[in-house]
């Protein structure tokens, strides 16, 4: 039999999609930062949540 073919299997997938509506301000301060770190909005996005964990109570 010959081996599996195609993309690899990644570690942590990203299966999960949200949309969220932005008031003008804060879609500015997005691009802003987008342009900023050279990152794409879903990215910049995926940080501000990292950053959001620490306020989580246990």
């Amino acid at each position: 039999m010959s081996p599996r073919t195609g993309r690899p299997k990644i570690e942590n997938p990203k299966s999960e999609r949200i949309t969220v509506r932005l008031d003008n301000e804060s879609f500015e301060t997005l691009k802003a930062y987008c342009k900023q770190e050279n990152v794409e909005k879903a990215e910049a996005v995926r940080r501000g949540i990292e950053k959001l964990k620490s306020d989580i109570k246990k």
